[in-house]
């Protein structure tokens, strides 16, 4: 099953309609595609991964194999509500966090703050390309997802470490993501990240070329009325090497009222801040009960 593959050169001359079409449908029908030619400093790519890698040896590693979760995977056998992963989190807008996390580099984060510069440029211009294809002023989504302050930025930046025994737990479990538009630069060499697709598990192979992985958050699926899809996923634990995942969450502000836009007629309307309330309940779950009761939430119950 070959995954979608954008081409942003080719947005600029004759195959332009093609691509758009290709774009329409990797959100209609899979949720997901790889993106190249994008316009991000590729050195600038390569260095935020390198310097990411460099984090997580000197100040994440011997914590994390050092922590409750090794010993009980090795004491318990099989672990179904915990996420074999070493993270942390970093907020760009509306305002940064980056120089207050311990043990960042001043390195990394301006490499961060570079890369982020340049993907927030990205987001944008895939969310005009999203509301063109939905037949919506191109600003639409980026309006939509705006507070007082614009709409709201963030990474989760994760190392999934080589685990001893990946039979017994995920490397993270299977969800949805609650936001908007998740661009993910990810490893290039160890594989684990999973997509549900038609009835099976889809693997998303590394990522060569510098291409980036693009999702729907569900704030897309619910601004779209359905039209464009937030899909399952997961990360698989791996046996050999750790993989890198830097994703970056393009997603409304706090207060910013998320709903279907009115050409699409999804019969929702909901403050993004209480449906995060109800995904950090049921993140875990199947994604059509929470939408139900997101409904319920709108109409005031």
């Amino acid at each position: 099953m070959e995954i979608p593959v954008i081409d942003f050169s080719k947005l600029e001359g004759e195959e332009r309609s093609a691509t758009m079409s290709l774009l329409h449908q990797a959100c209609e029908k899979w949720g997901f595609f790889m993106v190249e030619n994008h316009g991000i400093d590729t050195y600038l790519m390569d260095n935020v991964k390198q310097l990411v890698n460099q984090h997580y040896e000197a100040n994440m590693k011997k914590r994390f194999y050092e922590s409750e979760l090794p010993m009980n995977l090795e004491k318990k056998g099989n672990i179904s509500d915990t996420d074999w992963e070493s993270t942390f989190f970093v907020w760009h807008r509306p305002t940064s966090n980056i120089y207050e996390i311990q043990g960042l580099s001043k390195e990394l984060c301006n490499a961060v703050d570079d890369y982020i510069d340049q993907l927030i440029k990205l987001a944008e211009n895939l969310s005009e390309l999203m509301c063109e294809n939905l037949g919506l002023e191109k600003s639409y989504i980026k309006e939509a997802f705006s507070g007082s302050k614009g709409p709201s930025v963030g990474t989760k930046v994760a190392i999934y470490p080589q685990c001893p025994r990946p039979d017994l737990v995920r490397g993270l479990r299977e969800h949805t993501d609650a936001g908007g538009i998740i661009l993910l630069l990810q490893d290039e060499q160890v594989p684990g990240l999973e997509f549900f697709k038609d009835g099976h598990w889809v693997n998303i192979p590394p990522s060569k070329n510098n291409r980036l992985f693009v999702n729907i958050g569900d704030q897309i699926e619910i601004l779209s009325n359905g039209m464009y899809k937030s899909i399952r996923h997961r990360v698989m634990a791996e046996k050999d090497g750790n993989r890198l995942s830097i994703a970056t969450f393009y997603n409304p502000a706090g207060e910013a009222i998320i709903s279907p836009a009115p050409k699409l007629l999804y019969p929702c309307h909901l403050r993004f801040q209480d449906y995060l309330n109800l995904y950090s309940k049921t993140k875990f779950a199947e994604k059509g009960p929470r939408f139900e009761s997101a409904k319920t939430l709108a109409n005031g119950h």
